[in-house]
């Protein structure tokens, strides 16, 4: 392991953070946009090194590592000890008013990434848990739309993608996060999940035909985390809700299979709806990890190496590990070590195997485009980057 830099010199950070600015100005190339498939993500995290907003903080490290995707929150919870930012800004009432005038939020939204993975709560609808009303589902529909209409005005050109989402939905269509009583499953629930995923992918598609666009692109996804209940016939997202929605992807919370991955995978996309212009697989790992309290660093970056390989494989066009600081601390106060820089500012082996990758990634796509006069292929890609974790 060796020691991260800390940070704590904010003055370097903020320029960091202004030379990426200036450079978000500027459309991302196609080689920017190569999609590295891992990344990781940015939610809670118990610590920071910085006076930055932790949003800002953690989405430049995530840059420094390497990595062209991010993946973090917007909600009405944007702000408080351990949010995105510390403090509310009056008048954000929106998904809009947050991506436009929070500053933190549209300084990362500025920053050159290429891929943004979020997940999404708008202000004002009510919850479908016990059936989606006409009302909230307009609510939606309009707030939706609203802010997709403004990230296709504001980065319009700029090369980037978004998938708008949401956390794992089987703890939302389960009451009392209860994966053992089926009945829990109310078909209430159920018809109204449906209801608001088709209300949201309806919003995207509609401003994606009604604002003029170029080399921007948004999607929507539902997020699945009891595949394994899924598989064994039981109520579920993956059974009962999506074969009935138009969702553009399916992200999988994945902590169940462990590093055993391709069943569950191929029963998710099997419920899948097909869907003209989007070709290939569409179910990605919106999430794995696995603690330091359980694991050593070694076995942390052996493990995740494996479903890294897993993913590669079969296809899925993220790989997204959890996450790079920890956000999960236990009664003793203890870190549980869901991290790739733990809480003294240590990067973790698994941190090192993922600035590698990115690092073997950029400099095979810049001499497969010297010696091919065009970009290497996913497949192309793929095939070659499974031998860098071995």
């Amino acid at each position: 392991m060796t020691g991260f830099a800390r940070l704590s010199a904010a003055p370097i950070l903020i320029l960091a953070a202004a030379a990426a600015a200036q450079e978000a100005a500027s459309p991302l190339t196609d080689a920017q946009q190569f999609n590295f498939v891992l990344g990781t993500q940015t939610f809670g995290p118990a610590y920071q090194f910085t006076g930055e907003t932790r949003l800002v903080e953690t989405a430049q490290a995530i840059l420094d590592l390497g990595s062209n995707a991010i993946k973090f929150g917007l909600n009405e919870r944007y702000f408080g000890e351990r949010a995105n930012v510390p403090e509310a800004v009056p008048g954000v009432a929106s998904l809009t008013d947050l991506a436009r005038d929070e500053p933190s939020h549209r300084r990362v939204l500025d920053m050159p990434f290429a891929y943004y993975l979020l997940w999404v709560y708008g202000f004002s609808p009510g919850w479908w848990d016990r059936g989606f009303s006409e009302a909230d589902r307009k609510l939606e529909y309009d707030e939706m739309y609203a802010f997709v209409s403004y990230l296709l005005e504001t980065y319009n050109g700029s090369g980037k993608t978004f998938y708008l989402g949401h956390w794992e939905g089987d703890w939302h269509l389960r009451r009392g996060y209860d994966a053992q009583d089926d009945s829990v499953v109310k078909p209430e629930a159920v018809e109204g999940m449906i209801a608001w995923l088709n209300a949201r992918q309806q919003a995207i598609e509609d401003a994606k035909r009604d604002v003029p666009h170029e080399r921007i692109r948004v999607y929507g996804y539902t997020e699945v985390n009891l595949a394994k209940l899924a598989m064994e016939g039981r109520p579920s997202v993956t059974n009962d809700v999506l074969p009935r929605t138009a969702v553009d992807f399916v992200s999988y919370s994945s902590y169940d299979s462990g590093t055993d991955l391709r069943p569950a995978l191929d029963y998710i996309e099997s419920k899948l709806p097909r869907k003209p212009g989007l070709p290939g697989k569409r179910v990605f790992i919106g999430e794995y990890g696995f603690p330091a309290v359980h694991h050593s660093p070694e076995a942390q970056d052996a493990r995740s190496r494996e479903v890294m390989r897993a993913g590669l494989e079969w296809g899925c066009p993220f790989v997204l590990y959890w996450e790079l600081y920890n956000n999960e601390v236990d009664d003793a106060g203890r870190q549980r070590g869901f991290w790739l820089i733990d809480d003294l500012g240590v990067r973790q082996p698994v941190y090192e195997t993922h600035a590698a990758f990115y690092a073997r990634g950029r400099e095979y796509v810049a001499a497969f485009r010297a010696a091919h006069g065009r970009l290497p292929t996913d497949a192309e890609f793929r095939a070659t980057a499974l031998h860098w974790l071995d």
